[in-house]
């Protein structure tokens, strides 16, 4: 009490020595402080209590602090050396900012100079972009002083690691190193033994550190929702007539009619699905529930992938395109695919012989019965046909097309900052959405229509529906770009990746995000999630895929072996293989099903991350292109395999 005292009146002497009378009587009343007589601090007092901001303020401290640190985790038991190897890079960021914030240039420099190339590959673009900032006036609106200032960098470590640096600063009195540890970091403490350095690797390498495990622990409803009930349309087969039958006199006339074995099986409701009224979901019209049938209809003709059957492949190459096609998407059931071009352009290509027909004039809409069950056949006008369709509106390049599950619409994102909603009947724009403020670089339908997610350069992804001109939820929370947004197949999540070199989980339900996954080294540009819902796959510019565990938010394997960023991902529709294809003109068949089968049998509730699985084993096989880097890979109903690509010269 005496200690505090005694420093409170430094500090009022302070004020008093600046002529700083309001904020003095302030504290005096505040403090209790009112009858104490003037002059009670000596010149002693002042210099102690600010000795320690002195030291900060001396530009040399900071280099030998460094210095100190850096032997200090060299020196280390190597059971505790790489979880303390963690802290290096914050604190040099942040000595650097400190420096330059003073006006200490020369000193900043020479730090950056000298430290930075020894840290981590992934961190020099931002340590590179962090050297061009030298003077305080150039640090607002930078991205890394920013994210750096108003973040915490987390660092997940155990506890007899974090007492062994405790105990090395306080014995060093590394006021400098402890100011920025206790101000700026963030320690995910859990019991145990230290990790070891391929699992510290394993989560490192985003802009602000690790994933808490708090980020982590909510519950997920990965599951998949029920499948409606689509079996009342389908008509019951002719009861079989055995009345002519001169073998079967005595067998009852009347025979049971057969079921369709294609609803013989109930679907059971999986346990980790959501309530069905979590979201508000459009009905099913007659023709949606038709679609319904066709496709399962077509999924009894579906070939069984596996290491010893892989699925054909059937490759489009788009020629004279180079450098002029953006994006490829294609629909649901594969018979139509969209390119989206930097010109603005976009092209509707019909993958099969029926062509793309366009909707009647007014006039002719009138002599139409409404009533008729074919009424939007008849709406259509086969004379215009094409196999072909433009459609232009945009003022900047478009870099995503999306298709509506009923194939009735398309969504398209461009640099002009907006988002257009197509009719694929007028092959007219119905709808543009605007909110974002920079490019927008990804636009997904949700499985079941109506809603939709974008994200863009502002850092956000948002949530919207076709009939709503504003954003249902706007997702922020990520440090850069957001890069690619997809959704969950039961349409309650909200997948996003980043060049801040995250993935986030969102709940479209309230807005938040519930898991936050650490790994990458470098930005994330297509995910993909497996056919149960459980599984994300994420691919990067540092060409790997990560698999990821949503159920609790783990890694779980790191498949290795593309040159190249990882621009798209696919899951085969029975789950059992994943492909992926690069800008190294590679596609890439891995076994699922043998990754998942060697996950289940381990105990994943452990106090951090599991050993991540290389990606060597489950490699089935790559199939090289000439010069055609990957736009986008897409399985149809019945595991065909389609991709696209530009031919590229030179690649």
């Amino acid at each position: 009490m005496a200690q505090s005292k005694t420093e409170l009146m430094a500090v009022l002497a302070v004020m008093k020595k600046y002529n700083l009378k309001g904020t003095e009587e302030l504290l005096k009343k505040e403090a209790g402080l009112a009858d104490i007589p003037e002059n009670v601090a000596g010149e002693a007092e002042v210099n102690s209590v600010l000795a320690a901001y002195k030291s900060e303020g001396d530009p040399d401290i900071y280099e030998n602090s460094y210095m100190e640190l850096r032997k200090f985790v060299e020196e280390s038991l190597d059971i505790y050396k790489h979880e303390l190897a963690l802290i290096l890079y914050p604190v040099l960021v942040h000595m650097y900012i400190e420096l330059v914030y003073n006006n200490h240039e020369v000193q900043a420099k020479k730090l950056i100079t000298q430290f930075g190339p020894e840290q981590e590959y992934y961190y020099q673009d931002e340590l590179a972009k962090l050297a061009m900032v030298t003077k305080r006036d150039e640090m607002s609106g930078n991205d890394i002083t920013d994210t750096f200032k108003s973040n915490a960098f987390t660092i997940r470590i155990s506890r007899d690691t974090l007492s062994l640096l405790k105990r090395h600063l306080h014995e060093k009195k590394a006021s400098v190193i402890l100011n920025i540890v206790n101000e700026h970091m963030y320690f995910d403490l859990y019991e145990g033994v230290a990790r070891n350095k391929a699992q510290c690797d394993a989560t490192s390498g985003a802009m602000t550190g690790e994933a808490k495990r708090q980020d982590n622990k909510i519950k997920v409803y990965y599951g998949l929702l029920k499948e409606p009930d689509v079996q009342t349309l389908v008509a019951a087969p002719p009861e079989e007539d055995d009345d002519m039958d001169p073998d079967a006199p005595d067998k009852p006339k009347k025979k049971k009619p057969k079921k369709d074995p294609l609803f013989s099986k109930k679907s059971k409701s999986d346990p980790n699905a959501p309530p069905l009224d979590r979201i508000p979901l459009p009905k099913l019209k007659d023709v949606d529930k038709m679609e319904k049938i066709k496709a399962l209809r077509e999924s009894t003709k579906r070939v069984n992938l596996g290491p010893e059957l892989l699925p054909s492949i059937c490759m489009y190459t788009l020629l004279n395109a180079n450098h002029t096609v953006t994006c490829a998407d294609f629909c649901e059931d594969s018979s139509l695919l969209s390119v989206g071009f930097t010109d603005s352009s976009i092209k509707v290509w019909s993958m099969t012989p029926m062509k793309l027909r366009e909707m009647k004039s007014a006039e002719h809409l009138k002599e139409i019965d409404r009533d008729a069950e074919d009424v939007l056949i008849r709406m259509l006008d086969d004379r215009k046909a094409e196999t072909c369709r433009t459609l232009l509106g945009h003022s900047g390049p478009v870099y995503r097309t999306s298709f509506a599950p009923d194939r009735t619409m398309l969504l398209s994102c461009s640099e002009d900052c907006t988002i257009r909603l197509w009719s694929l009947h007028t092959w007219t724009c119905v709808v543009v959405y605007k909110g974002h403020q920079y490019p927008v670089w990804d636009v997904r339908f949700s499985p079941h229509g109506h809603y939709f997610v974008s994200c863009s350069h502002d850092r956000t992804a948002r949530l919207w529906a076709t009939d709503s001109y504003q954003p249902l939820r706007v997702f922020a929370g990520h440090l850069s770009d957001v890069d690619v947004c997809i959704f969950h197949p039961n349409s309650n999540y909200v997948a996003t990746g980043s060049s801040d070199r995250t993935v986030r989980l969102w709940d479209v339900c309230v807005g938040n995000h519930h898991r936050l996954l650490t790994g990458h080294k470098a930005p994330i540009y297509s995910l993909a999630f497996s056919m149960c819902g459980r599984y994300l796959a994420s691919g990067s510019a540092d060409n790997r895929v990560l698999i990821w565990d949503l159920a609790h938010g783990h890694l779980i394997a790191a498949l290795t072996g593309h040159t190249a960023s990882i621009h798209s991902i696919c899951f085969s529709r029975d789950g059992t293989i994943l492909g992926t294809g690069g800008l190294d003109c590679a596609l890439k068949l891995w076994d699922f099903t043998k990754l998942v089968d060697d996950i289940s049998g381990e105990n994943v509730n452990v106090s951090h991350n599991p050993d991540v699985r290389d990606g060597e084993p489950y490699l089935l096989r790559t199939f090289p292109t000439k010069q055609s880097p990957f736009l986008t890979l897409h399985f149809t109903r019945r595991n065909l395999l389609l991709g696209v690509g530009m031919y590229e010269l030179g690649v």
